[in-house]
């Protein structure tokens, strides 16, 4: 499952690169993949390095690894209540625990929680 803000980014990115593989002709080279340089071959890990932090920089978000993306996603996802099982498979971790360990300090609303909810079962009784 894609979210549709992801998939329409992803449809408008096509687009784009349609535009570009006719405007650059012959000089294409179809490699396959979604992310290319301008004239369809991969782009260099250092030059997708140097744009992020171009990027994060023009934002004015304080500098980070394209990596660190992958781990806001997971804390964002638990912090909005995404089953840890669900986070485990996008992340495509083997192990709930190793979701768990690196995200386990996410969770801290779960504590509050867990304390509302106790007080409600023992209130009622």
């Amino acid at each position: 499952a894609m979210p549709l803000i992801a998939r329409s980014a992803l449809s408008t990115h096509r687009a784009r690169q349609a535009e570009e593989r006719l405007r650059v002709g012959a000089e294409w080279r179809d490699s396959g993949l979604v992310f290319t340089t301008g004239i369809g071959t991969p782009v260099e890990p250092r030059a997708l390095n140097s744009d992020f932090a171009r990027m994060l920089e023009r934002a004015g978000l304080d500098h980070a690894r394209l990596h660190d993306l992958r781990h806001s996603a997971a804390s964002f996802l638990l912090a909005q209540g995404v089953h840890p099982r669900v986070v485990m498979e996008i992340l495509g971790h083997s192990q709930i625990s190793l979701t768990m360990n690196t995200y386990s300090h996410v969770l801290p609303s779960g504590m509050r929680e867990a304390a509302d909810k106790m007080d409600a079962v023992l209130a009622g009784a």
